[in-house]
């Protein structure tokens, strides 16, 4: 008999099971991701599971790690030993019946456990098999893929940060991120070609390319200038006034993002003249004269709240937003309509960025207990489930 809750999942891919033996963080939301859309994801752990398992405080109401809450539900859990004969017997089984398989060990893990991209595609040659590493599979392998080390060594530390400060990471693992978005699109990318002509095939993503690609044009000013970008704090290389400023009581932005738009702005502040200012006529103009431009509008803007100007410019076309906490910034987008949050069971997390019209995501079960689908029919091929 199918298992009850398979029967819950409906989405774009309703027909994909993955076999997930990713850990952590950029594995597990991309196979999150797949989940959401109805992919049936069975999550192998180790004995003890998934590391994130015992990354706490905090937990939820039920004592179960957030971390691990974030990233893993609508999975099915289950509990193999691969360094036993018996627990790789059954994740080559399982393999072998997966339409997608996902890892993030170090390149070699899989070989020892017969469970690399060759092993797996010879039982199963329409498999769709996504490696997910920190540096490659080449000189870089034997490199731990640790988030801050990347944020490091990829450049992204060195322009965060205020301008006089210390190099600083983004207060989540970003990159992890940035590399599990990077899979699903591959796993999607690859599903498409196997539609088209039966075979699988091999998508290899790793942490360091996930983040030159985001450096996007920071990276691209580095390749044509040759001279590599520096710290601006909140402030933007290439347009002003685009930035964190102070109001009576706490931070705001205001983003400008071009010459027509400055005129709204310095008028709802009182000082129209500053349209007028040579010194800030052009966007260049004002990039190079940021300094003294932040001093004006900040002058201006510690006469009242932020949340008051906030509206104020915002009445004006001018794009601007408090500097929201955690907490703020999900009642914002709920009341925007935005419907970012998941409530299932004791866990609550964020719904998946993704809205699809005919086949939208579906929440059906909370992250799993450790090895709550132990004995479970999930071994079967789909055709006899």
């Amino acid at each position: 008999m199918p298992d009850a809750r398979s029967e819950t999942r409906r989405g774009a891919l309703a027909d994909v099971r993955v076999a997930d033996f990713s850990r952590v963080l950029a594995g597990p939301y991309a196979t999150m991701m797949l989940a959401d859309f109805g992919a049936d994801v069975i999550k192998i752990e180790p004995p003890g599971g998934d590391d994130t398992r015992h990354w706490r405080p905090p937990v939820d109401s039920a004592g179960q790690a957030t971390y691990f809450g974030s990233v893993n539900r609508g999975k099915r859990s289950v509990v193999l030993d691969l360094t036993t004969d018996a627990g790789r017997t059954e994740a080559q089984r399982l393999a072998a019946t997966a339409d997608v398989v996902v890892e993030n060990f170090r390149p070699g893990v899989m070989d020892r456990f017969g469970l690399d991209y060759d092993s797996v595609r010879a039982a199963n040659p329409g498999v769709v098999y996504c490696s997910i590493t920190g540096f490659g599979a080449g000189r870089g392998a034997a490199l731990a893929g640790y988030d801050l080390l990347v944020q490091a060594v990829g450049g992204l530390m060195s322009i965060t940060g205020d301008p006089d400060g210390d190099p600083a990471k983004a207060g989540v693992a970003l990159v992890d991120v940035l590399c599990g978005l990077n899979a699903v699109s591959g796993i999607l990318l690859a599903l498409r070609e196997r539609d088209r002509t039966g075979a699988g095939q091999r998508v290899q993503v790793n942490l360091m390319h996930s983040l030159l690609s985001a450096l996007t044009n920071q990276a691209a000013s580095t390749l044509a200038t040759g001279a590599s970008p520096r710290r601006l704090g909140n402030a933007h290389p290439s347009i002003a006034p685009y930035a964190v400023f102070r109001a009576a009581d706490r931070d705001l932005v205001i983003a400008v993002g071009n010459d027509r738009q400055l005129a709204a702005p310095v008028a709802e502040l009182g000082m129209p003249q500053l349209a007028a200012d040579a010194r800030f006529a052009t966007n260049s103009d004002r990039v190079a004269h940021r300094a003294e431009l932040t001093t004006a509008l900040e002058g201006a803007l510690a006469a009242a709240p932020a949340a008051s100007w906030v509206e104020r410019l915002s009445a004006v076309g001018v794009p601007a937003g408090l500097v929201n906490d955690v907490a703020e910034a999900i009642a914002f987008a709920q009341g925007l309509g935005l419907d970012p949050v998941v409530e299932l069971a004791a866990s609550r997390t964020i719904s998946s960025p993704i809205s699809l019209d005919a086949t939208p995501a579906r929440y059906g079960t909370p992250p799993p207990l450790l090895d709550a689908d132990a004995g479970a029919d999930w071994i079967r091929p789909k055709e006899q489930r």
